[in-house]
This record gives structure tokens, C-alpha cells and sequence, in this order.
């Protein structure tokens, strides 16, 4: 389980070997896929399969639990992305 503040656009990508759910605790979000938009709101949850390109954008600050294995970059795909984090901090 991840805790992550988020705003504005991210980087399109996708994760090879791993599902990602994305429940939000405060604020919403926009899941971008390539041939639709879903939004969530607080107390939603929304789970992007292995292998879906999705982009999350969030107007105003969201803050959002993501359940995935410890070992999932951010960036999925994109492991040469200035937005690539590989050492987080454990609260």
C-alpha cells in the first residue's frame, strides 16, 4: 500500500506484470485510457489491469492509497522518466 499526492497530469505508461488499484482518500482524479476518462471521487476505487496505458490528472491535489506489490515503479514502463521514483519514503 502506497499513500501518494498527486496534481496535474502524469506521464502515459503501463505496467507490465502488475494490476494497480487506486482508491481515493481526498480530492478526485481523472484516469486517463487511451479511448476514455473516468473520474473518481472520494471513497472510490478504480483498478487499471496489467498492460492498460493510463495517464492519472488531477485538477486540484488528490491524495490516494494505491494497493500494488512493493516492487511496482510509478512510471511502469517509462524507467527512464524524470518522474521515476524508486526510493520512496515509508511513513
Amino acid at each position: 500500500m502506497k499513500l501518494a499526492k498527486f496534481k496535474g497530469a502524469f506521464d502515459w505508461h503501463h505496467h507490465e506484470h502488475e494490476d494497480e488499484l487506486f482508491l481515493v482518500v481526498k480530492g478526485s482524479f481523472d484516469m486517463e485510457f487511451r479511448d476514455r476518462t473516468v473520474t473518481v471521487r472520494p471513497g472510490e476505487f478504480l483498478i487499471v489491469p496489467r498492460g492498460v496505458e493510463h495517464r492519472p490528472v488531477a485538477h486540484d491535489e488528490a491524495e490516494v492509497l494505491l494497493f500494488e506489490p512493493a516492487s511496482t515503479v510509478n512510471t511502469g514502463n517509462l524507467t527512464d522518466s524524470e518522474r521515476t521514483r524508486t526510493n520512496l519514503e515509508r511513513l
